[in-house]
C-alpha cells in the first residue's frame, strides 16, 4: 500500500542527540513535506523539537501543516494553526503531581542503589516533563560525545535498572529512550498510542505509514511502533535516514 505519512524518531535517527538536525536533514524534510505528512515522535519536550527541527525548517506555513509533533513519546500531540502562525496542542496526557513525585522517588532509589546515579552530572538528573519523567543517566545536558561513550559501555545497565523500575511501577510505561535515558509514562501511553491518535486525525489505516527509529528493538521506546505493525526502518544514525529518505524522494518525484 502507498505510503501516506513518514514517522520518525528524533534524536540518532533525525540528528545527533539533543542537536540540531543538519542543512541536509532539514532540506529533505522540507522536501518530504510535498509528497508525504511527517511526524516526530520522541521522548524530548515539545521545546526541544522546537530547537532541533522546527527552527532549522525554511518551510512555508502550507508545508508545516503537513508535520506532526509528539513530543514525550506521544503523551502530547501539536500542530500548526496557519491562521494564528504557532503550534498548538491537540493532546496532553499529562501526569498527576502525585504520579509524578512517586515515579520520581521509585526512579532516584533504584537508580542510587544500582550505582549509576551519576556524581558529576550535567544539568538535572530527572525532568518532570508533565507527561512524562525521565531519567538521564548523566545528566539532561551532556554532550553527546558523552552520552554515546556512557551508552556503549553501559548498555546491559541501563536495561538493568529499567527493569527494576518497570517491577516496581507496573501502572507505568517505563521505555528505554536516547542514548543514556530512561523515559516513565502512564501505561498505554507510549509511541504506538501516539501512532494510533496520527491514525485517527488523518483518518488513514497503520498501513500507509512507515516509521524509522533507533529504538526498536523490545524494551527500545521505539520498540511499540513495531508491535502494533507498522512498517518500519531500523537505523543507528541520522545519516542512515538521510540515505533512506533520499532514496524515498527520488522515487516521490514526478521526474525520476
Amino acid at each position: 500500500m502507498t505510503k501516506k505519512v513518514i514517522a520518525f524518531d528524533l534524536d540518532d535517527t533525525l540528528a545527533v542527540t539533543k542537536s540540531p538536525i543538519s542543512d541536509r536533514m532539514g532540506e529533505i524534510l522540507v522536501q518530504l513535506l510535498d509528497y508525504y505528512d511527517v511526524c516526530i515522535i520522541s521522548g524530548g519536550k515539545f521545546e526541544q523539537f522546537k530547537k532541533q527541527v522546527v527552527d532549522r525548517l525554511e518551510a512555508p506555513a502550507h508545508k508545516l501543516n503537513r508535520m506532526h509533533l509528539m513530543p514525550t513519546c506521544g503523551t502530547r500531540y501539536y500542530r500548526y494553526d496557519e491562521l494564528e502562525g504557532e503550534w498548538k496542542v491537540q493532546y496532553a496526557e499529562d501526569l498527576t503531581e502525585e504520579e509524578k513525585k512517586n515515579i520520581i522517588s521509585i526512579t532516584e532509589k533504584a537508580t542510587k542503589e544500582d550505582g549509576l546515579w551519576p556524581e558529576n552530572p550535567y544539568g538535572d538528573v530527572i525532568e518532570d516533563r508533565g507527561s512524562q519523567v525521565s531519567i538521564s543517566f548523566l545528566g539532561q545536558l551532556a554532550p553527546a560525545e558523552e552520552k554515546y561513550k556512557w551508552a556503549e559501555k553501559h548498555a546491559e545497565d541501563r536495561l538493568r535498572v529499567r527493569a527494576v523500575i518497570a517491577e516496581q511501577l507496573p501502572d507505568f510505561e517505563v521505555r528505554a529512550g536516547g542514548s543514556t535515558t530512561i523515559d516513565i509514562t502512564r501505561i498505554g501511553i507510549d509511541k504506538a498510542y501516539g501512532m494510533q491518535k496520527l491514525i485517527e486525525a488523518l483518518d488513514i489505516s497503520k498501513d500507509e505509514i512507515l516509521f524509522v527509529g533507533d529504538k526498536l528493538d523490545e524494551g527500545g521506546n521505539d520498540y511499540p511502533v513495531k508491535a502494533m505493525g507498522i512498517d518500519t526502518i531500523a537505523v543507528e544514525r541520522w545519516e542512515d535516514t538521510a540515505y533512506v529518505l533520499e532514496g524515498v524522494l527520488a522515487v516521490s518525484s514526478p521526474s525520476k
